[in-house]
């Protein structure tokens, strides 16, 4: 009996989709076992949660000391994972591993690591934890495989000296991403930038392009019927087939000051957007019956400081609907009309004025929480109107190891997970419920 190819193949992607649904169903507690959560798209599932604060202040679960960084925990079966660096008596990275109901340190693991980058507070990629395995990749580019529950070492690489790394002024930053057996990580190597790895024994799979790396995860989409991997470089954004690493379609986008992009790729129907602080905005058209792409618009300010869409640094924006909103170089909160990139508000009040001001956004029903720098949540709605403020309150207070000039920030994207938020600044990581009260 023969069966036609490409009905195999939508067959197994729908099965995908519906395993996916399963895994986050609104009934269920739900983990955040990787970057931007469980389909690394920045979207909480879980039901029950509070609509607004009591307070002034976020109630604490938990609060354990920790090192500095700018990695994001993660929660995955029972535990919390997050990476931080110590600096006496020598330079050191650990991956830390906590009970998620106590905060309890369950293992932790610690390797020399000296820094030669800047911003030398910490690790930048979140810990990604899939069937008991807890992948972590340092600034330097030390990629360890680890037995999540016990801390044992699977494999492990030090990417900068096999690799050849030609080193990002900031390290190295974007998170490992999983498909099926093969884990997917951004290095910037000088004959690779990209590489797959088996998940089983760690050896090499692909590698793909070669062009300068910046600090943007990976991200699985779905074209055309196909999985296709999302890779933002220092030079374009590349659809490669994660299987092989082959590059299906590339959009170049040299940078015209240095590679910097670090928001995530964001997927709304079939197009991708992508904002770069100095670079603008872009969006890209994905073809729905075959593997391939088109610009459709592109707008640059300016300076950093005249901008016309949304410059961001480090906020990966959110697409509602037809419009796409995100934090420009300034703190200034925008939206945008997804038609044309043409601005229809900003507003102010979410963050402070500052370069590199920051909100991490995650959806949740029909709010917004955000994130900001000064380690506030806000309860909010979004819509071509403006900004629906709801409620704030603080959470964590920011520390100086990053910006000390502006007395401190908090950088780091929070976990929601089982009705809780994680977030973590340079001294602590602490835990809250954020369950709807009985």
């Amino acid at each position: 009996m023969q069966f036609n190819c490409f009905s195999i193949k939508q067959f197994l992607f729908v099965v995908s989709v519906l395993s996916g649904i399963l895994f986050v169903s609104p009934a269920m507690s739900e983990d955040w076992p990787q970057w931007r959560g469980p389909t690394r798209d920045g979207v909480w599932h879980e039901t029950g949660i509070i609509s607004s604060f009591d307070s002034d202040e976020v109630p604490l679960k938990w609060r354990v000391p920790v090192g500095s960084g700018y990695s994001a925990p993660t929660v995955a079966d029972g535990l919390v994972f997050l990476t931080d660096r110590i600096t006496e008596p020598v330079q050191t990275e650990r991956v830390l591993c906590f009970s998620e109901e106590t905060g309890e340190t369950v293992w932790q693991y610690t390797y020399e690591c000296e820094y030669k980058i800047g911003y030398t507070a910490g690790p930048r990629a979140a810990v990604t934890v899939l069937d008991g395995k807890a992948y972590a990749l340092g600034a330097m580019g030390h990629f360890h495989c680890f037995d999540a529950r016990t801390g044992e070492i699977l494999w492990q690489h030090d990417l900068n000296a096999e690799y050849d790394i030609q080193m990002p002024i900031w390290g190295i930053a974007g998170s490992p991403l999983v498909v099926d057996d093969i884990v997917i990580v951004q290095l910037g190597g000088k004959e690779a930038t990209v590489a797959g790895f088996d998940i089983e024994n760690g050896k090499e799979r692909w590698t793909a392009l070669r062009e300068r790396a910046c600090y943007a995860s990976p991200l699985l989409i779905e074209q055309a019927g196909q999985q296709v991997v999302v890779v933002w470089t220092g030079d374009s954004v590349a659809g490669l087939a994660p299987k092989t690493g082959q590059v299906h379609w590339q959009q170049l986008w040299p940078p015209s000051r240095m590679p910097i992009g670090v928001a995530t790729p964001v997927k709304a129907g079939n197009q991708l957007f992508l904002t770069s602080f100095y670079d603008g905005c872009m969006l890209i058209d994905l073809d729905e019956d075959e593997l391939a792409i088109t610009k459709r618009w592109q707008r640059t300010g300016e300076d950093e400081k005249h901008t016309e869409g949304i410059h961001s640094i480090i906020s990966t924006p959110i697409v509602l609907g037809g419009h796409v909103y995100g934090v420009d170089s300034y703190g200034e909160l925008r939206c945008l009309d997804l038609k044309d990139g043409s601005r229809v508000w900003e507003d102010q009040t979410a963050t402070p004025r500052a370069r590199w001001s920051t909100i991490h956004f995650v959806r949740n029903g029909n709010n917004v929480w955000m994130f900001n720098e000064r380690g506030e949540l806000v309860i909010g709605r979004l819509s071509p109107k403006g900004l629906t403020e709801i409620s704030r309150a603080k959470l964590i207070e920011p520390t100086e190891d990053q910006l000390r000039q502006r007395n401190g920030v908090c950088w780091s994207h929070p976990a929601y997970a089982n009705k809780h938020v994680f977030a973590r600044s340079d001294k602590y990581l602490v835990c809250a419920s954020l369950a709807e009260k009985k």
